[in-house]
């Protein structure tokens, strides 16, 4: 596997070794040891699949207690994914990273805890898989806009349209009331 940091080095773009032959193919997306040696040690504790037309926008969410690493990766379809950092103390405070995730290219994102997560689907359908370090806690979660002013998220949004967006998202505020992580 290929460990590549963004420029927030916490956030890290995986990149699995695909073997191909004529039946299909096979690829690894997960081994302790090897994430490890990156810097990635992640206990999971949950997985979850997630299955969105084009245009929709999930995110910007995260949990203020009980914070979640993520791993995510696409099976189906293409998103923009993005990371933004909550963490007060950190250098990158308040600054975000993307990466494109799709079923071609298998790349995955390690999404650290301290981050808001969202992603925006670019395909007709899209389905992910995610891992995470801790449970979901319903009570904990938080939400930021996804189009925040001070963020700042360079959205490639489809056909210029607005995206699909939840009730609880439309609701999610502003950077600047946000909770965030010391």
């Amino acid at each position: 596997m290929k460990f590549e940091p963004l420029s927030i080095p916490d956030v890290i773009r995986i990149t699995p070794t695909v073997v191909n032959d004529q039946r299909g193919l096979f690829m690894e997306t997960w081994r302790a040891a090897q994430f490890a040696q990156a810097g990635i040690e992640a206990g999971f504790v949950q997985e979850n699949q997630s299955v969105s037309r084009k245009a929709t926008l999930r995110g910007l969410h995260y949990q203020i207690r009980r914070p979640q690493g993520k791993l995510v990766r696409v099976v189906v379809g293409k998103i923009f994914d993005v990371a933004v950092d909550l963490r007060r103390s950190s250098p990158t405070f308040g600054r975000w990273v993307a990466s494109t995730l799709s079923a071609v290219n298998r790349a995955m994102l390690w999404v650290p805890p301290g981050f808001a997560h969202g992603f925006l689907v670019l395909s007709e359908t899209a389905e992910m898989i995610y891992k995470c370090t801790d449970y979901y806690a319903p009570e904990h979660e938080r939400g930021i806009r996804w189009d925040d002013p001070e963020l700042g998220i360079d959205w490639p949004m489809v056909s210029g349209d607005a995206p699909l967006l939840s009730p609880k998202d439309q609701l999610a505020k502003q950077f600047r009331d946000a909770e965030v992580y010391e």
